[in-house]
């Protein structure tokens, strides 16, 4: 039961509120309760004060008789003193604690407004005040009044039954809507959960709500898109391992078929050759596809080092035009090099060299013979920009999108001859992305292709 997680959010901020509850409470209980004694205490003392004015106008026997009639009909004792504190008349009989308050009060002390004189009302049985008699300036007496602390702790008993009810519904109000709450707080998050269960289980279908603009929203729409990857990525790995069972068991089929003939007797020295030529080829075009493998699954992995360093690139251009000059001679293609001269870069020279190469392969596979191939490479703004441009057959507009993905190839007949492995534009583009820069296709049926790489600069040099 404690690992639901809105029973442990909702007795969470049970504990909070309520401990604040608590303390507010409390406040505004203390404040009450001084707030009703300090009104009772003033009304004693106007209570006294009334007959103080009154005996300063007629202070004789019968208005002093009066007051002390007054009063024993009340809850209050009234005793009225003369200017030496002897008691003239009072209301009630006269017990030891009303007697001792009156002896001992510091009747030269006493404001002409009266004075609460007693006040502790938890400890004692009366609460008093003291309004002195002046008359034409002259001290007369005083007029004590008391009140029994069983009145006081009545009001506070009223008033605390009163608080123990407000908090009672209180606390019954806040349970149910902080569980309220709280339920409405994480059911997007169990709703979440589950989500996430069917994705682990394979189901990439989710319906999460996520109208929401806050933080949950976020979150929801980030699952969603979470459930749409994984399921495109289920798609991409089930046509991609196609793809791969494709491309070996092509090359394999071949290997074994012209071994096989190769072990048959009475063949001629050419046929011989003829079939070892082919069993080479296929070992070879197998041996590229399962390095370009191993190549790829170190990027997944991010372990396909970048090493950089400054390069003048130039030099890089013109090496890669002298080891692919002989290649291109068979189809009489011109590999022209456009590049100014102490052109610096800061790159890996050998993964960059792959990729151009790459390029370059593509372009001649893919050109007629007596075109040219035109390499240039250029400083714009904080980027080095090297273009290859071919003038072969190009890539239709609507493939154009795809031909870095992984084993993509634009001749869906996945012919040999078309050369190849559909890997190498993907390492490619995840090789100029490790440095930070952009690969771009732009091609055009019948007229050519260029190909664009758009590295940093780098101020490392």
């Amino acid at each position: 039961m404690f690992n639901n997680l809105s029973l442990k959010i909702g007795l969470l901020f049970l504990v909070f509120i309520f401990i604040i509850e608590s303390f507010l409470f409390f406040i505004l209980y203390t404040n009450l309760v001084n707030t009703r004694v300090d009104e009772v205490m003033e009304s004693l003392l106007a209570r006294g004060n009334t007959h103080r004015d009154v005996l300063e106008d007629h202070f004789d026997t019968s208005t002093i008789d009066h007051v002390g009639i007054m009063e024993s009909e009340s809850e209050f004792i009234a005793i009225i003193t003369d200017e030496n504190g002897e008691i003239i008349n009072s209301s009630d009989p006269v017990g030891e604690e009303l007697r001792h308050i009156v002896v001992h009060s510091h009747h030269d002390k006493i404001p002409m407004k009266g004075k609460v004189v007693e006040d502790r009302w938890e400890d004692k049985k009366y609460v008093a005040t003291d309004s002195p008699i002046t008359i034409n300036g002259e001290h007369k007496g005083h007029v004590f009044m008391f009140a029994n602390t069983s009145y006081i702790k009545r009001i506070i008993d009223q008033l605390s039954d009163q608080f123990l009810v407000a908090s009672l519904i209180t606390i019954i109000l806040t349970v149910i809507t902080i569980f309220i709450l709280s339920r409405f707080i994480t059911n997007p998050l169990i709703k979440m959960k589950e989500a996430t269960e069917q994705l682990s289980k394979g189901k990439h279908h989710v319906g999460l709500h996520a109208e929401r603009n806050d933080e949950l929203g976020e979150l929801a729409r980030s699952i969603t898109k979470l459930s749409k990857d994984l399921k495109a990525l289920k798609k991409e790995r089930n046509e991609f391992l196609a793809s791969i069972s494709h491309e070996l068991r092509t090359p394999l089929t071949y290997i074994k078929g012209y071994t096989d003939i190769l072990n048959r007797p009475n063949l001629s020295k050419d046929q011989i050759d003829q079939y070892a030529t082919i069993v080479q080829e296929e070992a070879k075009r197998l041996t590229t596809l399962v390095k370009d493998l191993f190549q790829l699954a170190k990027i997944d992995e991010n372990k396909f080092p970048i090493r950089r360093k400054r390069v003048y690139l130039c030099d890089l251009l013109q090496d890669i035009g002298e080891r692919k000059q002989f290649a291109l001679k068979d189809k009489n293609i011109t590999l022209h090099i456009d590049c100014k001269e102490h052109l610096i870069a800061f790159i890996d020279p050998e993964r960059i060299q792959q990729v151009l190469i790459n390029i370059i392969d593509n372009s001649q596979q893919h050109s007629a013979e007596d075109t040219q191939i035109t390499l240039s490479a250029k400083q714009k703004d904080h980027y080095i920009i090297i273009t290859i441009t071919d003038e072969g057959v190009g890539i239709p507009k609507d493939q154009l999108p795809y031909v870095f993905d992984r084993l993509y190839r634009v001749e869906k007949s996945r012919s040999r001859q078309g050369g190849g492995t559909g890997l190498g534009l993907a390492i490619a583009k995840e090789i100029v992305e490790s440095h930070g820069g952009e690969i771009e296709i732009q091609s055009e049926l019948r007229k050519g292709t260029t190909v664009i790489l758009k590295i940093p600069w780098g101020v490392k040099i």
